[in-house]
């Protein structure tokens, strides 16, 4: 793959501006399809119907009972997504973005269901034994629960989640890695090691990350990265990603999930009692017939809360791309990375305003860009015009 290199922002292609438009519309459409599933479970009754089938394939035991109305509940959301998920597969070939075959793929939602299934499980369970066990302080008790896996989560998932869909290796570039230590190091970041992430199997996609919490906490490089991008680049994409820790952005976030969770919960548990002590909808608040419920106020919620959720992270990128050029030689390695990635990854690099606000949890790329050349003018940094 041969990319243009430039020192400024590139206009987008009529191809980018389609695929991304596409990819908000099916986006949106998913969406709303799951949205109008609880809403139909709920108006029906028919989440009542699957809670007695749920009792009827459990012997009665409540636990077990509860574990099969979420996979029932799952299939259900898995085959009204599936022909949008089959399109979105077709898309991404339709736009040569992707080299998984059909059938990787569907050993890939296999997979993802199944993942899926356990994590929900787990979560779904702790739930509703809290609210049998302590129906007054539910909400507190479970939030608190939440947090704490939210943040085993983070910590687990580059070595449990992540090679379950992915190969790694660690590294071979012995050179490029020391440097990438070394620059870790420099952000005060210790890291377990470096490692090759085989994205190419099933992407022509790039990426790079931090990922992992303590003694998890890697840096992963994708092979398409690392054979399209010089060393210079690949620094510049990593010295963004270690700006996140050196501006505690993984601790404020950790801070802003226990801040919404709590209203999640309050608001849950208001609408719960509400549903179950004044409109009799369902037997009790751990009548699990309530799930979809729960789903559609947490639903509710994170949508009223995406544009300020993406214009704080929005801040967060453009704190973190302020660190990468005060720690890189210079802005130009930044530049053509940004510019790279952008024709690699089909992305928009100027969107609408609207679109930005209410799609974008990173700047526009063309604003990242402009960022760069105001710091390097600032600073009397030369940038070139090719």
């Amino acid at each position: 793959m041969t990319f243009r290199t430039s020192s400024t922002a590139q206009p987008d292609t009529p191809e980018a501006r389609r695929y991304n438009r596409i990819r908000r519309r099916l986006g949106i459409a998913d969406f709303a399809l799951g949205v109008a599933m609880l809403l139909v479970l709920l108006a029906t009754g028919w989440t009542r119907n699957l809670r007695d089938i749920s009792y009827l394939g459990s012997w009665q035991i409540y636990s077990l009972a509860v574990f099969v109305y979420i996979a029932m509940l799952l299939v259900i959301g898995k085959a009204l997504g599936f022909g949008l998920d089959l399109y979105g597969f077709y898309l991404e070939h339709r736009f040569h973005l992707s080299n998984q075959k059909l059938g990787s793929w569907l050993w890939d939602q296999v997979k993802g269901f199944l993942v899926g299934l356990v994590f929900a499980g787990i979560v779904v369970e702790v739930i509703y034994y809290v609210l049998r066990m302590w129906p007054e302080r539910w909400w507190l008790i479970a939030w608190g629960a939440f947090i704490v896996m939210f943040v085993a989560l983070a910590q687990i998932a580059p070595v449990v989640l992540f090679p379950i869909f992915y190969k790694f290796q660690p590294l071979q570039r012995e050179e490029l890695k020391q440097r990438l230590v070394h620059l870790s190091e420099r952000a005060g970041t210790r890291i377990r090691g470096v490692y090759e992430w085989k994205l190419s199997e099933k992407s022509k996609k790039a990426n790079a990350a931090l990922t992992g919490l303590g003694k998890t906490r890697r840096i992963i490089l994708a092979d398409t990265l690392l054979t399209n991008y010089s060393d210079d680049e690949i620094e510049a994409v990593l010295a963004h990603e270690l700006g996140h820790h050196v501006r505690r952005h993984i601790l404020k976030g950790i801070l802003l999930e226990i801040a919404i969770t709590f209203v999640g919960f309050w608001a849950a548990n208001e609408v719960l009692r509400y549903a179950v002590f004044q409109q009799h909808m369902f037997e009790s608040l751990a009548d699990f017939a309530n799930l979809p419920l729960l789903a559609l106020v947490s639903t509710v919620l994170s949508l009223a809360l995406m544009p300020v959720l993406n214009a704080y992270s929005r801040q967060k990128e453009r704190e973190a791309d302020q660190y990468c050029f005060e720690s890189i030689g210079s802005v130009e390695p930044f530049i053509s990375s940004m510019n790279k990635l952008a024709e690699q990854n089909l992305a928009e690099r100027s969107p609408s305003r609207l679109v930005e606000v209410l799609f974008h949890s990173h700047p526009a790329i063309a604003k990242r860009i402009e960022a760069a050349q105001a710091y390097a003018e600032g600073s009397s940094e030369p940038v070139s015009a090719e």
